[in-house]
This record gives C-alpha cells, structure tokens and sequence, in this order.
C-alpha cells in the first residue's frame, strides 16, 4: 500500500509543476491562459515525464503488485487443494 501511496503522490506533484509550469510560460507568452489546453498539454508533459522521472516507484509499485498477486494465488491453489482431499 504505501508504493501505491508514494507513487500516486509523485503523479499528482508531477502533473502540478508540470501545470505551473505550463501556466507560467504560456502568460509569461500570451498574457492569457486558456486553463482547457494548459491542463492538457500538462497531462501529456507529466505523462511523458513519469516515463523516465517515476520508474523507480513504478517499479517497486508492481513488484509489491506482483508478490501480493503470487501470495494470493498460492493460497488459493492451498484451499482448492485442501479441498480435494476431503
């Protein structure tokens, strides 16, 4: 859970400079700042950010996914075979 926690966290720090940063150059250029496109075009900057900034966390993210998923499926296949044997 907290990979999940720290992982989310970065995402939404992320996408928030990337918006600041975005807003600030666009006003700094235009004077003005349609919010609509800022907020896309940072979606698409965190999102291509995240690629090489968050691998790390992404990574520790799906290895905690991964163990939790093999615990699960290894205490399934423990009931069904327990089950068998009754």
């Amino acid at each position: 859970m907290k990979e999940f926690v720290v992982y989310t966290a970065l995402r939404i720090v992320l996408f928030l400079g990337s918006l600041a940063l975005v807003l600030g150059i666009w006003w700094a250029v235009a004077g003005e700042v349609p919010v609509l496109w800022a907020v896309v075009i940072a979606f698409l900057l965190s999102g291509l950010g995240s690629l090489w900034l968050l691998n790390g966390p992404r990574e520790a993210f799906a290895l905690r996914v991964q163990e939790r998923a093999t615990k699960a499926s290894r205490a399934f296949e423990e009931m069904k075979a327990k089950e068998d044997a009754d």
